[in-house]
């Protein structure tokens, strides 16, 4: 809040000591009241806006090292929570989700959408019968095995894809337990970055 400074008259010379001078008075003060209101109006707009932007992303802590070397342990994100309101997910899409089994929060990438029939064979992935090729892995997977991912659900996996709980393991993601697309990396300032979109042939 501005305060305006009051300030008084230039010293009048002595032979006009006769003249008639004009006295300003200073501007009334406002009524407690008026500046209580306008604290509170403040105090409910910050909260206001601050409620805003928390429904529109959230904040996590990375917690582990599945998802090396895309992200690693105590890196901390912003995701969007409204992104799937408008678009469904994307193979690629690197999300945070609700554990089906659980109270966790896990973050992996979506690698099978609806339909999909997702096969693992001597560490290559191939979606629908065709090959993806994987440059953010940490190592080539030691499991093989094939799914078709039912529908309103989705396949995913970490990025370190031996040490990872994901749907290798438990099984598919229900759409209804996503909470998020991951956007960013912010903490440590160092390693700022946006996170990226891996884009997966069509088929």
């Amino acid at each position: 809040m501005s305060v305006a400074e009051n300030t008084s008259s230039p010293l009048v010379d002595s032979l006009s000591v006769g003249e008639n001078q004009s006295v300003e008075t200073a501007p009334p003060r406002r009524p407690t009241s008026a500046l209580i209101r306008e604290i509170v109006e403040t105090l409910l707009l910050t909260f206001f806006i601050f409620w805003i932007v928390n429904g529109l992303v959230g904040r996590y802590r990375i917690d582990g090292n599945s998802m090396n070397p895309t992200l690693i342990n105590g890196e901390y994100l912003i995701i969007s929570n409204f992104a799937y309101q408008l678009d469904a997910p994307e193979r690629g899409d690197i999300i945070v989700f609700r554990h089906p089994r659980s109270e966790l929060n896990l973050i992996k990438r979506v690698i099978g959408l609806p339909g999909d029939t997702i096969e693992m064979q001597n560490g290559i992935l191939t979606v629908n019968g065709v090959q993806v090729d994987e440059p953010y892995i940490q190592a080539a997977p030691t499991y093989s095995s094939s799914w078709v991912v039912p529908e309103g659900q989705y396949f995913v996996l970490g990025d370190n894809r031996n040490n990872s709980s994901d749907s290798h393991a438990w099984g598919f993601l229900p759409q209804d337990h996503i909470l998020g697309k991951a956007l960013l990396v912010y903490w440590p300032p160092s390693e700022w970055t946006k996170i990226p979109h891996h884009d997966f042939p069509s088929g």
